[in-house]
């Protein structure tokens, strides 16, 4: 891959988190009583949801993109090296996927009972956006002292790794309570996401430095 698009590919996981965070707050400025605390990411796109034509098209459709382009970047920045080209694959995929939850929308209020066609994909492709990044993330755990010689880094993605497992449970229970779902779901999302942004930053600098020697 040329040098220029590897940093085209860097600048798209590092916006990555910004644009999320700047998406979800303006879709859920124009959702008149929308919960970020209590309420899914996914509602934002829910059938019936006054951003449900919206939310896709400035959330869904731009990250999953961003995501495939830093996918391929990752790939192509360490080739021969086989679990992080895996890496890439699995952050590839985790855009691919995030495209289908926009495109498949999930029922008014996402409610679990009796789910349509759209919101099974939605739910499904949902899970695949969780497991693929998490095990991207947790992959690092173990690369990034040897390919990057970043301890820090590696320490960082056991962190985000632990904190997005540990959201999990709090979804399951906050989903029981009918309350705080819509916070363990961005702490869940956003330690994952935030990853993303580093190793993207620390891939930028790793390729200035290549720059600089050559």
């Amino acid at each position: 891959m040329h040098k220029a698009l590897r940093r085209f590919g860097c600048m798209a996981g590092l916006l990555t988190p910004f644009w999320l965070v700047v998406g979800v707050a303006l879709a859920g400025a124009l959702y008149p009583g929308y919960s970020h605390l209590n309420q899914a990411m996914s509602e934002l796109g829910a059938l019936g949801a006054p951003t449900h034509e919206l939310s896709p098209l400035i959330n869904n459709l731009p990250l999953g993109l961003l995501f495939f382009a830093f996918g391929v970047t990752v790939f192509a920045c360490f080739e021969g090296r086989g679990l992080a080209q895996i890496s890439g694959v699995l952050i590839a995929l985790h855009g691919i996927a995030s495209l289908f939850t926009g495109y498949f929308s999930c029922d008014a209020g996402c409610g679990l009972q009796n789910p349509s066609f759209s919101q099974t994909v939605h739910n499904s492709a949902g899970l695949v956006m969780f497991l693929t990044l998490v095990i991207a993330n947790a992959l690092w755990v173990y690369l990034a002292g040897r390919l990057l010689g970043s301890r820090a880094f590696a320490w960082f993605s056991l962190a985000c790794t632990l904190v997005a497992l540990a959201a999990l449970p709090l979804m399951g229970l906050a989903v029981a309570q009918g309350e705080g779902f819509g916070l363990y779901q961005r702490l869940n999302y956003g330690a994952s996401v935030v990853w993303i942004g580093v190793f993207a930053g620390l891939l930028l600098a790793r390729e200035k430095r290549r720059a600089e020697q050559d």
